[in-house]
């Protein structure tokens, strides 16, 4: 096997790993973080892709178990459809640029949205006061470098970088259900909306051994958490009954998650090429997002859950996410290339969300007109498994989730992904 077609292997091997990553991943993850442009061989290199993704999620069974018309409560739903569709399909783009500055060091600056979510149930179903629509968008600029020296038959690599990342998102739910009221309260819809942005720094380190000859790569890289600091935003209540007219300033503290991520890959006969990963991501550092008003922050009070000033929360109690791949490409000329991989992924629910176990099945194929030009395209498909929502107790005790319960089963997860690599 020669050192061309191990080359055009690792694009194959990396593209399907990057694809299967994208495709509806536990917690808040779209794109999630990756490097691998920073291993490709040639002096300078840019790359531009994207992943459609589109989950299939419905809900069913679904009931309003607070019905009331206090607080809490908002009225009784139980009138309105027992299921609903809950997701909808996403892109996430990546763009690239790698640089070798001598022999022994490349540098790679990247823009890339590893998180996100866009659930939109909408208002006609009986788990309206629960959730409307809800989405969560990040912008992630980052700059990596690796310093890499011979070492027995390889060559050893440490690598370093840093990121700015900048999270922003809305969620809306039923407050009160005002049809039940006379005119003019029944004109308010009744919806309350949560806005929120924030922003933050995170660093990157790791190192990998590669051995050119035979493909072999192994790497582990560490992403440090991002602290978004205080996280600002409004609560608007002007469309619910009795409540301010004019948006609240609020206010919380949330990081973004730490990861680890080993990945390996070998050539293990003439053509063929075997590679997997396993990643790991602190999601359950994301549990309950207290939100507070801004005016308990001049009297030097932090923002608790239930405390002075709480106004509301994002309850997520997510756990730690697992994701583990596998798969192999194979060469099959000059200018074609492919590969398969297998994807585990551990849902990140505790009660309080549909994001369950997920498997996933990718194929990709790489076509290299020229020495300069490589063009990737594949799809996925996966099965989001079955699971419930319901009342859940946060560490402290705390019940959350009570205001609606719902069943969901094996549903279907798709994705698209196609991107062009352009080589000096």
């Amino acid at each position: 096997m020669n050192n061309l077609r191990l080359r055009a292997l690792l694009g194959a091997g990396c593209f399907s790993l990057a694809l299967v990553a994208s495709a509806h991943a536990g917690g808040l993850e779209r794109g999630g973080y990756n490097i691998d442009l920073l291993f490709d061989p040639a002096p300078v290199v840019g790359e531009l892709s994207g992943t459609y993704v589109m989950p299939d999620r419905k809900l069913k069974n679904v009931v309003d178990t607070q019905t009331g018309n206090g607080s809490p409560g908002g009225g009784n739903l139980n009138g309105r459809p027992n299921s609903a569709d809950e997701t909808e399909g996403y892109f996430v783009p990546r763009i690239g640029f790698k640089a070798s500055i001598g022999q022994q060091i490349d540098c790679m600056a990247d823009y890339s949205q590893p998180w996100g979510a866009h659930t939109k149930p909408g208002s006609n179903w009986a788990g309206a006061n629960s959730n409307i629509e809800t989405k969560i968008n990040s912008d992630n600029y980052a700059a990596t470098c690796s310093y890499k020296f011979d070492a027995g038959k390889g060559q050893l690599r440490f690598i370093g970088g840093v990121f700015y990342q900048e999270v922003d998102g809305f969620k809306e739910r039923l407050v009160q259900d005002t049809s039940i009221f006379p005119f003019p309260i029944n004109t308010l819809s009744g919806v309350g909306r949560l806005d929120l942005a924030g922003h933050g720094v995170g660093w990157r380190i790791g190192t990998a051994y590669e051995i050119p000859e035979i493909a072999f790569r192994a790497s582990l890289v560490y992403n440090s958490a991002v602290d978004l600091g205080d996280i600002t935003g409004t609560l608007d209540l002007s469309q619910v009954p009795g409540q301010p007219s004019t948006p609240i300033p609020v206010f919380g503290n949330q990081s973004m998650p730490q990861s680890v991520e080993l990945k390996l890959q070998s050539g293990i006969a003439p053509g063929w090429l075997a590679f997997g990963s396993v990643k790991w991501v602190d999601w359950s550092q994301l549990g309950i997002v207290s939100f507070c008003s801004t005016a308990i922050k001049a009297a030097g009070l932090s923002c608790a859950y239930g405390g002075p000033g709480f106004a509301t929360s994002l309850d997520l109690l997510y756990r730690d996410g697992w994701t583990v791949s596998g798969g192999i490409g194979h060469k099959f000329n000059e200018q074609w290339s492919g590969g398969a991989t297998l994807t585990w992924d551990r849902g990140t629910t505790t009660g309080l969300s549909s994001l369950t176990d997920t498997w996933t099945v990718a194929a990709g194929a790489s076509y290299t007109p020229t020495k300069n030009v490589e063009v990737r395209f594949g799809g996925a498909v996966g099965i989001l498994t079955s699971g419930s929502v319901g009342a859940e107790n946060d560490p402290q005790g705390h019940p959350h989730g009570t205001d609606a319960s719902y069943t969901f089963g094996n549903d279907l997860v798709t994705a698209l992904s196609a991107s062009v690599k352009v080589k000096w």
